[in-house]
């Protein structure tokens, strides 16, 4: 029997994110969950090492690759009609529930146990690191974006930088203020 679970998380490359904007730079799902990982993972050694709370960084980075796997079977619905009102919201989180559950019957029983609390983010901690890593992603493509001089992503800026500060997370606090300014620079001012 052939195991089809990883052959579909191989074609988050061709899920394509902010449908509904002008986008200079595309973003695929997996380049999105690269740099979410990337984010969880370091937000999490803040925690560690930085602000000695308790953090798993190597679960968070994990969890943060496959936070979005459900958006194989789905697709990427854009953040204004996910979030409209909290009947779709709630309707789409069954349906991610169920695509989770449908990635884990492709694989073999013996590793399902080991994948199902990464596609189904179970642990409150790790869970707050990635929705956290996630939202500064997206912030730093809002970012980027700005720089290129679309400013289609004014709005999104906005409301990504003030659900960040609502998410009241130390970890994240800490990036906003000691990393976040460096997105702003070129290459030549980044050496």
């Amino acid at each position: 029997m052939q195991h089809r679970f990883f052959a579909l998380i191989s074609r988050m490359r061709y899920i394509s994110r902010w449908g509904l904007m002008r986008n200079t730079f595309e973003e695929n799902v997996q380049e999105h969950s690269h740099m979410v990982a990337v984010l969880a993972h370091g937000l999490a050694m803040i925690q560690r090492d930085i602000l000695k709370e308790p953090a798993d960084p190597e679960r968070c980075a994990t969890a943060a690759l496959f936070h979005d796997a459900s958006e194989i079977l789905t697709g990427d619905l854009p953040t204004p009609i996910k979030y409209y009102n909290p009947d779709i919201r709630k309707a789409y989180k069954a349906v991610e529930a169920v695509s989770a559950q449908k990635l884990l019957s492709m694989l073999p029983a013996e590793l399902q146990p080991g994948y199902e609390p990464l596609l189904t983010e179970s642990d409150p901690g790790v869970k707050r690191i990635v929705k956290a890593a996630d939202k500064l992603s997206a912030y730093i493509k809002c970012l980027e974006e700005l720089k290129a001089g679309n400013s289609e992503f004014e709005s999104a800026a906005k409301q990504t930088m003030e659900a960040m500060v609502a998410m009241e997370l130390p970890c994240l606090d800490w990036f906003l203020t000691h990393c976040l300014e460096s997105f702003r620079l070129n290459l030549d001012q980044l050496e």
